[in-house]
């Protein structure tokens, strides 16, 4: 098998975990720990080409909103930088930069104009010790402090990853969740039809005729693969192989996304919506999950994708247009950080210390501020127990190339 979950774990090597378990528990237990915090991830859309990332803008006029403008203050349509410096950025010595540069390579397959120009550079740098990385760094490029408008620079880190499940491309001895290729009709109907209806109608699942990719066998697995918008298959072909393959998400019902967490606390069924509430009410009432999963009529359609040996060692494409690398790229409201831009991350709490430079290569609709992002974890149960937990402060720094 050309990987494995502890290939993810390795991209978290660096992360120091604080008062936590350990970090192998079983796959479900790792992917049912998304389902406690569904409000904190998005489904992602495909990766479409992006227009390219104009550079932001000096604030010359107007005057900023809030504090007093620092000279040199740059502003985003969410966000104003302030310079600083590279002092500032807590952990900047310690950083294993070279993991970084895998990611950061990733960024010149489609540059952002701003850095386009710096793309031979980061090549020739790749296998550059982390000194001299840092100290071309410090030279070509300027921090800045990420803030809102109002001036504050306190904002939340949460995690996604990509599930890696077991399927089959017939259903039958247990593998009885399909997942579905967009349906032919589905640009001619908006919205599509909701969860419930495409799990339940005959007429609904005779438009899906033909359209699976493959079957899974847990329902609650399936849907937190829907959430995350891609992930891995080991899928048991007809002739009795095994090949390793990824869903990437092509398209939606256009149905509102509803928290099925949120579903259980309004109804009373449980006080608190994270794993061990969620699994338990599951376990005690088998014939409700349905109706759990349909108070979510959000339904994603994937397409599959091969992988090799290359493509395994990465993530999907994030909305950049490139590969995300596992610990080292994020996902951000592109109104704050334009796509391609490297960033020092700084985040402490119950789950994990970070301090790291990581690039803004992705999105997702629940990635919305000046200092939000979304951490890619990985694939597999250690990753899905990480971006479950991952729920803590944010600070953020960009690093723009000097004038």
């Amino acid at each position: 098998m050309a990987t494995s979950t502890s290939s993810a774990s390795s991209a978290s090597s660096k992360i120091s975990p604080m008062n936590s378990p350990s970090l192998r528990l079983p796959r479900l237990l790792a992917t049912a720990l998304i389902v406690g915090i569904l409000a904190a991830c998005s489904t992602r859309p495909p990766a479409p080409a992006p227009a390219p990332a104009a550079p932001p803008t000096p604030v010359a006029q107007p005057p900023l909103a809030g504090p007093t403008a620092v000279p040199g203050t740059l502003a985003q349509s969410k966000s104003r930088w302030v310079p600083v410096a590279w002092s500032e950025l807590p952990g900047v010595e310690e950083d294993a930069l070279h993991e970084a540069w895998n990611a950061w390579l990733r960024n010149c397959e489609r540059p952002a104009p701003a850095f386009a120009p710096l793309c031979g550079e980061v090549r020739q740098l790749s296998i550059a010790t982390p000194e001299e990385q840092r100290g071309w760094m410090e030279r070509r490029l300027q921090p800045y402090r990420i803030e809102t408008p109002e001036g504050s620079a306190e904002g939340l880190l949460t995690g996604y990853f990509e599930p890696y499940l077991e399927a089959a491309r017939q259903p039958g001895n247990g593998f009885d969740v399909p997942l579905y290729r967009p349906p032919a009709d589905l640009g001619t109907r908006k919205p599509w039809y909701t969860r419930q209806q495409i799990e339940t109608s005959r007429e609904v699942q005779a438009a899906l005729a033909g359209r699976a990719i493959a079957w899974v066998r847990d329902p609650v697995e399936a849907m937190v693969l829907h959430i995350q918008g891609s992930g891995r298959l080991r899928v048991q072909e007809a002739d009795g192989s095994v090949r390793l393959v990824r869903v990437a998400f092509a398209g939606t019902n256009d149905q509102p996304y509803k928290s099925v967490g949120r579903w259980l606390l309004d109804q009373g069924l449980v006080r608190d919506a994270t794993w061990p509430g969620i699994n338990a009410w599951a376990r005690a009432n088998p014939q409700r999950v349905n109706e759990m999963l349909w108070s979510n009529p959000r339904y994603v359609f994937f397409r599959e994708e091969p992988l090799d040996a290359l493509d395994a060692a990465f993530g999907p494409r994030g909305a950049q247009g490139v590969p995300l690398t596992p610990g080292r790229s994020i996902a951000v409201d592109r109104q704050s950080i334009p796509y391609g831009t490297p960033v020092w991350l700084a985040s402490s709490g119950p789950t994990a210390q970070l301090a790291r430079l990581v690039m803004a290569q992705d999105t997702g609709s629940a990635i919305v501020g000046a200092v939000r992002a979304d951490y890619f974890a990985g694939w597999g149960a250690e990753a899905g127990e990480l971006a479950g937990r991952l729920k803590q402060n944010l600070r953020l720094w960009a690093l723009w190339p000097k004038q």
